[in-house]
């Protein structure tokens, strides 16, 4: 039995399909990346678990994972040999042992989010991966109104699915923290939560923009929580502009 060890990972999401690893392999993954650069720095196969199972193109800079390894020397030497293994789109930081029964996902108390957009009527290349461009700027008072709807418990079935896929899972969720601050032409939604449902983020950021162009009234965001109709919010917003910030323990 190796030691048990807890991590802080980083990741530019453009390039995967998604933090876990594929059953049929469709392209690439966090996990799978992290696991490959694992075994070969340890010597031998090693199993990571993360906090949250982000999609096709999302981000995280506090993405938490563990892990046991058969490794003799001090944690930040693993870390130094991790990254210089692993390529330039991962890395990991802050290793530190962890009791047995830690779990990423099960053990935490909540996880933060932070959409990012910006306004401009050209693109910005240079911002391409990692915000969604809104060509005209949406109404931040109206956004922020709505977005205080979802704070508390609610059922959350209208802007997402359970992770597992079972319909018997409940889709209740305690929303902690839904706000927008801006900058100048930046644009950034913080949503801190005990967990988060399949796709939950984007389409809350997706009505909550719909409210800024003054297509839905802030109080139809009650009006979404109440029906658990998922046909109710059309589209996504894109997976460029969100990133897992941090989880808590």
């Amino acid at each position: 039995m190796g030691l048990k060890i807890r991590a802080k990972v980083a990741y530019d999401g453009t390039d995967f399909v998604g933090f876990q690893r594929q059953a049929a392999q469709r392209g690439r993954t966090v996990q799978a990346e992290l696991e490959a650069a694992l075994e070969r720095v340890c010597q031998s196969r090693v199993a990571v678990v993360g906090a949250g199972r982000t999609d096709a193109g999302v981000h995280a800079t506090g993405q938490v994972i563990a892990f046991e390894a058969d490794w003799r020397h001090s944690l930040e030497a693993l870390g130094r040999a991790l990254n210089a293994t692993l390529p330039e789109d991962v890395a990991v930081r802050d290793l530190e042992p962890c009791d047995a029964d830690f779990h990423p996902r099960f053990s935490a108390k909540s996880r933060t989010y932070v959409y990012t957009a910006y306004v401009s009527a050209v693109r910005q290349p240079l911002l391409r991966r990692f915000a969604w461009q809104l060509e005209q700027r949406p109404d931040v008072a109206a956004m922020n109104e709505a977005a205080r709807r979802l704070i508390g418990s609610h059922d959350f079935a209208a802007f997402g699915s359970a992770p597992s896929g079972r319909a018997e899972e409940t889709t209740v969720r305690e929303v902690l923290r839904a706000d927008w601050q801006t900058a100048d032409d930046r644009l950034w939604f913080t949503i801190e939560a005990n967990a988060f449902l399949f796709r939950m983020v984007r389409r809350i950021v997706m009505a909550l923009v719909r409210v800024g162009r003054g297509e839905y009234g802030p109080d139809e965001i009650e009006d979404m929580l109440e029906s658990r109709d998922a046909q109710r919010i059309k589209g996504l917003a894109p997976a460029c502009g969100l990133c897992l910030v941090d989880v808590k323990y």
